[in-house]
């Protein structure tokens, strides 16, 4: 008898290690099993099967999308991925993989489904279908070590619960249980063609993971753009500095006091010019009191509007061994330190300046700080609450 073609490709020993699988949507939880499938098959060649049902309920993605998906997400599988509408059951993939000349067959699936497909695959060797036919030597179903990523549950980060965050429209849960390869772009895109093959009108604003209660009176004012705006006026309540507000962060504000030097500074530490000089001042006009003189027994009050022009400039003392240094030095801000120390704190002070707003470092205690003994506001301690620091 003369030997096929593919009897000349495939040797003897050769095993045909493959899986099958609805990955609708694919999860990290396929990544590992593909991995171990990876490493089962050694020198041997290995097939990634994917079937091609769909529906809005469990079966979102049309089949050419979720190979593409699949491959974004697997980079490393990507070319073990086949494409054959002709495979639309485990029947097909195995009748596929005999016609190809395999004649010894090993199956990774999740250790939930060895058996069912131990019954199922040895049942129909031999025997002729509507799948098809083949007839192995050799079946083998091995266990990925994990249950089913496709099976339905509450166990394990499932194709079943990235389906119920895609409908809530919740894209931060959603995103944490894809594979490692997928950037914010293609996260997004698999998310939303999730939701249009569900059915479910696209939306361009996602759901976020957390959802902040109302902290304060204070923030919600500044949310909606009632308490500060960029280019305000404002005084440093601590030090009495007066700067203008050049960012409006998420629950702070960056403030540029003279030479350039700006400060991050929390919603109750800073206070509006006009609101600090006792309310009633014009455009370009700040109510400064003047001394009280005293006539008599009888003590009066007098006041003047500064000028267009006049630039209100409060003295603030300033530390005596560090104040040649460039920017303001209030020595409040020093007090008790060594020379050293201070330098050091207003190099820090300097260098946070520059940092970006999202930076964490740039929020980092000075040198000197971590012995201070200070009182937190009730605002940061309903911060630290907001985001579980309960120090």
């Amino acid at each position: 008898m003369i030997k096929s073609f593919n009897d000349y490709l495939i040797e003897e020993g050769n095993v045909a290690y493959f899986t099958f699988g609805r990955m609708n949507p694919p999860t990290a939880g396929h990544e590992k099993l593909l991995d171990t499938l990876a490493a089962k098959s050694g020198k041997n060649p290995y097939f990634i099967f994917l079937s091609q049902s769909q529906d809005s309920k469990k079966n979102p993605l049309d089949y050419s999308s979720k190979v593409k998906h699949v491959r974004k997400m697997f980079p490393r599988h990507a070319r073990r991925v086949m494409i054959n509408r002709k495979v639309r059951t485990v029947f097909d993939a195995a009748s596929y993989l005999y016609d190809q000349g395999h004649r010894k067959i090993a199956m990774v699936v999740g250790s939930d489904r060895v058996r069912e497909f131990e019954t199922l695959l040895s049942k129909y060797n031999g025997k002729k279908g509507q799948h098809g036919f083949y007839n192995f030597k050799d079946i083998k179903i091995i266990s990925a070590g994990a249950r089913d990523p496709d099976a339905e549950g509450v166990e394990g980060m499932s194709a079943s619960k990235l389906r119920s965050f895609a409908s809530d429209n919740d894209f931060a849960s959603f995103s944490q249980g894809l594979g490692r390869n997928m950037n914010t772009k293609d996260s997004k895109k698999l998310f939303t063609d999730v939701r249009k093959g569900m059915g479910i009108k696209e939306e361009t604003v996602f759901k976020r993971h957390v959802e902040l209660e109302s902290v304060s009176e204070t923030r919600e004012k500044f949310v909606k753009g009632e308490l500060f705006s960029v280019g305000d006026q404002v005084v440093v309540k601590e030090s009495e500095e007066i700067g203008t507000v050049t960012v409006l962060g998420s629950n702070y504000v960056v403030v540029e006091i003279a030479e350039g030097k700006s400060l991050r500074k929390w919603l109750d530490s800073v206070e509006k010019l006009d609101e600090s000089c006792g309310g009633g001042m014009d455009a370009g006009h700040v109510d400064v009191p003047e001394p009280e003189v005293d006539v008599g027994r009888k003590k009066r009050k007098t006041s003047r509007k500064a000028k267009d022009d006049e630039v209100v400039e409060k003295k603030v003392a300033q530390d005596s061994e560090i104040k040649d240094r460039e920017g303001t030095q209030p020595a409040k801000y020093h007090k008790g330190l060594s020379k050293a120390m201070k330098t050091r704190r207003d190099r820090q002070f300097k260098k946070q300046a520059k940092m970006s707003d999202s930076n964490p470092k740039a929020y980092k205690p000075a040198p000197g700080d971590a012995d201070a003994k200070t009182k937190p506001s009730k605002y940061t301690k309903q911060f630290k609450q907001m985001y579980g620091d309960k120090k």
